[in-house]
């Protein structure tokens, strides 16, 4: 009987592992077709693809060096020149040492924990640690590298978990002993935890290497060219839209590794049920059957699974504060997206400027015209004219971007029919856009305030506004994408997923291209993210910047002498303390970032000394905001009848409105337009 079972185990097994090799060898096919017939730029499939590949492959399987010993990649370095063979072959099945290798090294990494449940680090200060910035990090040398390497973690994770429970060392230093052990195994569980949640992910490590295969493939060509499952494109549009079906709460991660509800959205399904709570912990959710047990699995599976489509209706297991444990089905509600909400606002005593903030360029596929972002900005704008203002701030930091259609629809708003953008395809052929409608929605002066985060459609708009001398912008050099994406399917099912492809570059209507170098300001303001070396230049594989010639000819509004609005502002920049201090803390933060930091022991003192050096550091880098305000920041009226009614939303209004009031960009960015007016007038 044993040797039937253990016959009909194997046999599904192997089984089991056909189908997926099927399943990846179809995939790899469509996807090097569809890179094919569908990138901007596809590349050809030679040793060079190869190497790139490899080492994009590598650092995709193990990011952080936390497995591979110097003696894998040794190993596997003689496939850095056979990728290509294995691809123009299909060839699927080059992949199984990958999966057996990373495989052990996981098992090791347990075994080691495990040892290390009994055995008791080194807290002597034989061990010490440096911050090493992530191009000096290396993999451990071989077996015994990585023991000692481990051996560290935990010696580092344990002191500062006592360090976290009570900072008078001479207090734990008295019974050092026996919460050593405590700490010692709560640590060492909570790390098996996390290997297990790695390999507890959909498909295991088989679909973990595989993906990551895929997306090497797919990042060689351009950063921004990925492979989403049917769950993880899901995810990806509904972050890109006004609204979603979603059961309104937002789970995470609490130290002893339990999932846990943290926040739950006024009026969306979990708030009007009324039974699950702020903290209650997840210990399963089903839905169609299926059941998803919580325990050591990452927040990220949590998500998966309760935005897969066919799970309109789950059934949580939680624990309740008082320890009971009760079971709560909830169905899917459509809410609005808070990540993608904007609000209008009135700035200065007078209220007469208006400020709006757009997260991101988002579509609403249920509007009558299946306009998103466009048609909320003109709402609010309206709302703002209807109390006369006279000028406009509109803030697109930390924009990552979104759909071009939206973003066109919001340049139309401001300029008076002509070219918006040149296209340049896969084909390499070039066409205009060109906004046709007659007038402008507003015609007051306008700033646009942008940072190093404000990429693609965000950039195009302020790009284009700049252009037609149309707004001032001000801030940070942007990050410097201009291109844009399409998902498609791999099959006509997309059951074997999908790919976010790079099909074609934009360009300004002048011909330039801010690829690779950004949207430079016509006021630069200090930030403390400049020289991070983050912006699309820094990013390996990037589309190089270059130029097309235009076909249509454009008429900007009038130039504006700038002189005096150039050097008031650079008079307040230099008297203003703010941004002094900004500018010097900048230089700080990108040392800690990529310099090495200083030795310490692994002992009580020494991480103490090390996180409190650390900590007057952060502190010192991002200082909490002064209690008064800078600026006054108020609701239109249209807003306050809203809030007058819906008393849910107050509280968080009223966060809004403070910290808008104390932001120093927002408050220059005021007064720079208070001088445009002036020069205007």
């Amino acid at each position: 009987m044993y040797k039937h079972l253990l016959l009909l185990f194997l046999l599904s097994t192997s089984v089991s592992l056909a189908q997926s090799d099927s399943i990846f060898c179809k995939q790899l096919v469509a996807v090097k077709q569809l890179v094919k017939n569908n990138h901007y730029q596809p590349k050809v499939i030679n040793d060079s693809l190869s190497k790139g590949v490899f080492n994009l492959f590598l650092k995709g399987l193990d990011p952080d060096k936390d497995y591979f010993l110097k003696t894998d990649i040794d190993q596997f370095k003689s496939d850095q020149l056979q990728f290509d063979n294995y691809l123009l072959s299909d060839n699927c099945d080059f992949l199984d040492t990958y999966k057996t290798v990373l495989s052990q090294r996981i098992n090791d990494t347990k075994t080691i924990l495990e040892q290390l449940n009994t055995t008791v680090p080194d807290y002597s200060g034989g061990l010490t640690l440096q911050y090493s910035p992530s191009k000096f990090i290396t993999y451990p040398k071989d077996y015994q590298g990585l023991q000692k390497m481990l051996e560290k973690l935990v010696a580092y994770k344990v002191i500062a978990n006592l360090l976290d429970s009570n900072d008078a060392i001479e207090v734990i230093k008295s019974n050092f002993s026996t919460l050593e052990v405590n700490a010692r195994l709560d640590v060492i569980k909570n790390q098996l935890c996390k290997i297990e949640q790695f390999t507890n992910t959909s498909g295991g490590i088989d679909r973990y290497v595989k993906d990551a295969f895929i997306n090497a493939y797919l990042e060689y060509h351009d950063p921004h060219s990925v492979f989403f499952n049917p769950t993880e494109k899901l995810i990806y549009e509904t972050s890109l839209s006004s609204n979603q079906l979603s059961f309104g709460i937002t789970t995470e991660k609490n130290k002893e590794g339990q999932i846990f509800i943290a926040e739950i959205t006024p009026g969306s399904a979990a708030f009007n049920n009324g039974n699950l709570e702020t903290d209650d912990i997840i210990m399963s959710l089903t839905a169609n059957g299926v059941t998803l047990n919580t325990f050591c699995i990452s927040n990220h599976e949590i998500e998966a699974f309760s935005n897969k489509e066919d799970h309109k209706t789950v059934s949580f297991l939680v624990k309740k504060k008082n320890g009971t444990e009760q079971t709560i089905t909830i169905t899917k509600t459509k809410i609005k997206v808070e990540d993608n909400a904007i609000k209008g606002y009135l700035l200065g005593e007078n209220q007469d400027l208006g400020y709006i903030k757009i997260p991101s360029f988002y579509t609403n596929d249920e509007s009558l015209n299946g306009r998103g972002i466009s048609s909320d900005f003109a709402k609010e704008l309206y709302k703002l004219q209807k109390q006369h203002i006279d000028a406009l701030l509109i803030d697109l930091r930390f924009n990552g971007g979104g759909s071009m259609q939206e973003a066109m629809e919001l340049v139309s708003m401001f300029i008076d029919q002509g070219p918006i953008t040149i296209i340049e395809t896969n084909l390499k052929e070039t066409y205009t856009i060109r906004d046709s409608k007659r007038g402008t929605f507003f015609n007051k002066p306008v700033v646009v305030l942008v940072n190093s985060y404000s990429a693609s459609a965000s950039e195009f708009f302020a790009s284009a506004m700049q252009d037609y001398n149309r707004a001032l912008i001000v801030g940070s050099t942007t990050h410097g994408k201009s291109s844009a994406q399409s998902i498609l399917a791999l099959d006509d099912t997309g059951n074997l997923g999908f790919c976010k492809i790079t099909v074609e570059k934009f360009y300004r209507i002048t011909g330039q291209s801010h690829q690779a170098t950004g949207v430079i300001p016509d006021i630069k303001l200090p930030s403390i993210y400049d020289n991070l070396d983050s912006g699309e230049g820094y990013l390996d594989y990037a589309l190089t910047k270059d130029t097309v010639t235009p076909q249509m000819g454009f008429r900007p509004f009038k130039t504006v002498d700038y002189a005096s609005i150039f050097s008031n502002n650079k008079q307040r920049l230099a008297n203003n303390i703010n941004f002094k201090d900004i500018a010097k803390n900048n230089l700080k933060l990108r040392a800690s970032i990529f310099e090495k930091g200083e030795k310490y022991q692994l002992t009580l003192e020494g991480i103490k000394k090390t996180r409190e050096t650390k900590s007057d550091l952060y502190f010192q880098i991002f200082p909490e905001q002064d209690d008064l305000p800078l600026i006054k920041v108020s609701n239109t009226k249209a807003t306050q009848k809203l809030l007058d009614i819906n008393k849910e939303n107050q509280t968080l209004n009223a966060d809004i409105i403070t910290q808008l009031s104390k932001d120093i960009y927002i408050a220059e960015s005021y007064t720079i337009l208070k001088d445009l007016l002036n020069l205007k007038n």
